[in-house]
């Protein structure tokens, strides 16, 4: 063998075991680098965007770009980070695994391009599957590049659909038990690597052929097999740059490029001019089968030749790897030796958080929006008195319990949602702060839970000043008594309550004349001592007693309504406008629940001194015990009575008037017309309301307005696709309706008066119920019916006492059924509550109020054709059917 060709064989055995050395050492550099990043401790982030989210690709761009700052010169010191998809429990869902003490800054990169994304910290869901000692097949593989990595893929502004479409549409296409797992792993890495790029296309552009360098194999190859070249010349050709190759070729012409040559130019000019991470993505399957495993798998690999381009770049596979050497790669998020260069437009195009295109089944959307709060919401600390809690913020995970001062919540309180969404929670947890902090409350409760809870958290300080009104206690009732000692200057506010409230029960069937008619009968009764509801149908159908009233009464109105109206009403006439108000109010005032709390003529309970006082009134109006009607007056009775207490304050000044606070739930059972008075004239006699309710169409037209225009802290917990369309005015541009009504459990929004102005809506949680109260329940009712209430036997011997007949009373004899039968005027009878009409023939009719239905039903009777004329047929008489006697 010639010497020469033994050196020649010498030195390319030395130069390939030199670069074999080199190659070692990169190596034996990067785990050293992969062990020292992996002894820091790393954190699990679970990223979710709302499904309206409208950012694409070119916003994960820039969060690429603004991570590269985590760059370290020392390759020892550089740490990684990854980004995820897993599909798992039939859900698609976004991480980024992140050192933890990168978190902050981690996070604000995120949020800076994706505001309304929530991101919480996880446990890693790859460890479960290593600790399950159940263990599935589990395969997976690590992506490369098919050519070298100045060349790009196709990114997505080369797209015309969403690429991560197709990576989601495969990741949901998995079974119960199985699992689809994305890694990208990447490490910010200097800028020095686009000089590989920049030599390329010089070296093409000069000399039609790229640098050898960059085939490295392929030239070694060439070398060994041809020797009898110059050494030197091979040398230069494995290592050397092309930076002094001619620009023209060897005939001196111009070179002129092939298109599809320019175009790879012009990608790999492009690529090299943005930043770069070096990537290594790792891509896992388990299921119950390996070879179930291996097809999703490829399938899932097929989804990433979406950006492969011929005279460019794309992905091609290595090895596929089963059990636990794949798992452990996967959980130590190792990066590999053989990790490529993808810039951040490349990394984009491959993990970017779904918008509002990604129309990808199982995808885990956030629920709605968080909203930052105000920097000067009022912050509830240890021992704070002057701030009754709402709740908690969940800005970014900004957690920080917070509520409203006292002088805001003169401006009331409104409060919305869907039942068991956390509206009574948030009552009970406010009331009890109001207890706890010595204030005085009141708390009408059409459900009795609340009450029933709110009763276990009184101290023993406060026992005696608990009022406890439920009507349903029925050996124990309560005086109330609307009509007593009314100030002159309020009469027209009782009337127009009390009118209200029987227009609102009875609303279907309502009429002027009845209005006017009951009106006019209670504004007389305020002026006759001792008066209560009972005698409201008294005055209508008793001459004599409304003779005696009428000696009290001095308003001129008033008498000539008496004197020259009412008394000189035909027969047929008076019997169409009383029987109305006798079976409306009558059947009310008829039952023994509410006779013996409304008949009292002294009320056992003063709201002015329970007012100004600070005590605790609990009203418990359980329908389910009492009934929805019942509740519901007696409730707006109630609300009236704490209104008229409210107004006296008129006559002190304001720094006497004691701020109260009443809570309403489920308030629509009570929201009268005169409720929107309560609202816009409370605020200066310092009557604070709270009030809840689910639905916008609860309330009448006049409350909803009133609530909207005057209110000065609006609540939302989710609410329904109509009053989110209502609400959005009030939250917007922060929220839409879709957030409202994706609000999960115990989430809220609110639009908060502070100081007086109102803040932009944000977001928050409201607080868990208290646990651990002091059992004082029954001690504090008991104690309650000895300070406030009467025995049944007492109240009801009274009401015998003082119980007579009328003067032009007739008892009539009723053959068919046996039961007294009380003339109550000319041919008007009544018997057990109802009324009936005899007609000339000796009918008799039984007098009701219409339905809605009946109405329908019901053919009007020419006003010409007489009673006597009808048989059994219904007939209408304006607001009032008639129907025969033994038909009922």
């Amino acid at each position: 063998m010639p010497f020469l060709t033994i050196v020649i064989i010498a030195l390319i055995v030395y130069v390939s075991i030199i670069g074999i050395g080199i190659l070692w050492w990169m190596i034996i550099k990067n785990n050293r680098s992969i062990s020292q990043t992996d002894d820091k401790k790393y954190i699990l982030l679970e990223i979710l965007v709302p499904k309206n989210n409208e950012k694409g690709p070119l916003a994960a761009e820039s969060m690429f770009a603004s991570m590269h700052g985590i760059f370290q010169e020392a390759i020892e010191s550089q740490e990684k980070l990854s980004f995820e998809i897993a599909s798992k429990g039939k859900f698609i869902i976004f991480y980024a695994h992140i050192p933890a003490h990168l978190k902050d800054f981690i996070e604000g990169q995120i949020y800076s391009q994706y505001p309304t994304v929530e991101i919480s910290e996880v446990k890693d869901y790859a460890s479960v599957v290593m600790r399950d000692p159940n263990q599935k097949a589990i395969v997976g593989t690590e992506l490369k590049l098919n050519k070298d990595y100045v060349f790009p893929i196709k990114t997505f502004l080369n797209f015309e659909v969403d690429p991560l479409s197709s990576i989601t549409g495969m990741l949901s296409k998995i079974e119960e038990g199985e699992q689809l797992w994305i890694q990208i792993i990447v490490q910010p890495i200097a800028d020095d690597w686009q000089d590989r790029g920049v030599k390329y296309v010089k070296s093409v552009k000069e000399t039609g052929k790229g640098p050898e360098s960059l085939e490295f194999k392929k030239e070694l190859k060439k070398r060994l097999s041809s020797l009898s070249k110059d050494l030197a010349q091979s040398a230069k050709g494995v290592f050397a740059s092309s930076s002094d190759s001619a620009s023209k070729d060897s005939g001196g012409k111009d070179i002129v490029l092939p298109g599809p040559v320019e175009a790879a130019l012009s990608g790999i000019n492009e690529k090299i001019t943005k930043l770069g991470f070096l990537t290594t993505i790792r891509i896992v399957c388990i299921s119950n089968d390996e070879e179930l495993s291996k097809n999703k798998l490829n399938g899932l690999v097929g989804a990433f030749k979406q950006f492969n381009t011929v005279n460019l770049n794309g992905f091609g596979i290595k090895e596929i790897l089963s059990g636990q050497e794949i798992l452990e790669e996967y959980i130590l998020r190792k990066t590999n030796v053989n990790a490529f260069v993808l810039n951040i437009e490349e990394l984009a195009s491959i993990y970017h958080l779904p918008n509002i295109s990604v129309e990808t089944p199982l995808i885990s959307w956030a629920g709605s929006k968080k909203g930052e709060p105000p920097s000067n919401l009022p912050i509830k600390s240890e021992g704070e008195k002057n701030i009754v809690p709402i709740g908690e913020t969940n800005f970014r995970n900004y957690r920080m319990q917070f509520g409203i001062k006292q002088k805001d919540r003169r401006l009331h309180i409104y409060t919305i949602g869907k039942t068991g969404t956390g509206k009574s929670t948030m009552l009970e947890n406010m009331i009890i702060d109001d207890i706890l902090s010595g204030r005085g409350v009141a708390v009408v409760d059409p459900h009795g839970d609340l009450i029933d809870h709110v009763l276990e958290f009184v101290p023993d300080s406060r026992i005696d000043d608990v009022v406890y009104f439920s009507p349903a206690d029925r050996e124990y009732p309560v005086g109330f008594n609307l009509l007593e000692n009314v100030d002159p200057d309020l009469k027209n506010v009782v009337a127009s309550g009390v009118v209200g409230i029987f227009k609102k029960i009875f609303g279907e069937s309502w009429g002027p004349r009845l209005e006017y008619i009951l009106r006019n009968a209670v504004l007389s009764l305020l002026d006759y001592p001792d008066a209560t509801m009972l005698e409201i149908i008294k005055i209508l159908i008793d001459k004599s007693f409304r003779k005696k009233v009428l000696e009290y009464v001095k308003d001129p109105v008033l008498l000539d309504f008496w004197l020259n109206e009412y008394d000189k009403y035909d027969q047929k006439f008076r019997t169409e406008a009383v029987a109305p108000i006798q079976n409306k109010v009558g059947q009310f005032l008829s039952t023994t629940t509410i006779r013996n709390i409304v008949g009292q003529p002294e009320s056992t309970i003063n709201l002015n001194n329970i007012m100004d006082e600070r005590k605790i009134l609990l009203i418990d109006l359980s329908i389910g015990k009492i009934g929805e009607d019942t509740a519901a007056l007696l409730g707006s009775m109630m609300i009236t009575k704490i209104q008229l207490s409210a107004m006296q304050r008129a006559h002190i000044s304001e720094a006497e008037r004691v701020d109260f606070y009443l809570y309403v739930d489920e308030f629509q059972n009570f929201a009268t017309d005169s409720f929107a008075t309560i609202l816009s004239e409370a605020r200066k006699y310092h009557l604070n309301l709270v009030m809840t309710n689910q639905y916008i169409a609860q309330m009448p037209e006049i409350v909803k307005e009133a609530i909207f225009g005057n209110v000065g802290t609006l609540i939302s917990f989710r609410v329904g696709a109509g009053d989110s369309e209502a609400l959005v005015k009030e939250f917007e541009p922060i929220f839409d309706s879709n957030d409202l009504v994706n609000l999960a459990n115990y989430n809220i929004y609110v639009k908060m008066a502070i100081d007086g102005v109102t803040s932009p809506a944000f977001s928050a949680v409201s607080l868990a119920p208290k646990k651990e109260g002091y059992h004082n329940r029954d001690k504090i009712i008991n104690r309650s019916r000895e300070q406030y209430a009467k025995s049944r036997e007492e109240v009801e011997q009274r009401q015998s006492d003082v119980s007579g007949h009328f003067d032009d009373d007739q008892n009539v004899s009723d053959k068919s059924k046996g039961n007294k039968i009380t003339k109550i005027d000319d041919n008007i009878y009544q018997q057990d509550g109802e009324t009936f009409f005899n007609d000339d023939k000796g009918n008799r009719w039984y007098i009701q109020s219409k339905t809605k239905d009946q109405r329908s039903k019901t053919k009007k009777l020419p006003k010409e054709e007489k009673i006597n004329t009808i048989t059994e047929d219904k007939i209408d008489l304006e607001n009032d059917l008639l129907l025969p006697l033994d038909k009922l």
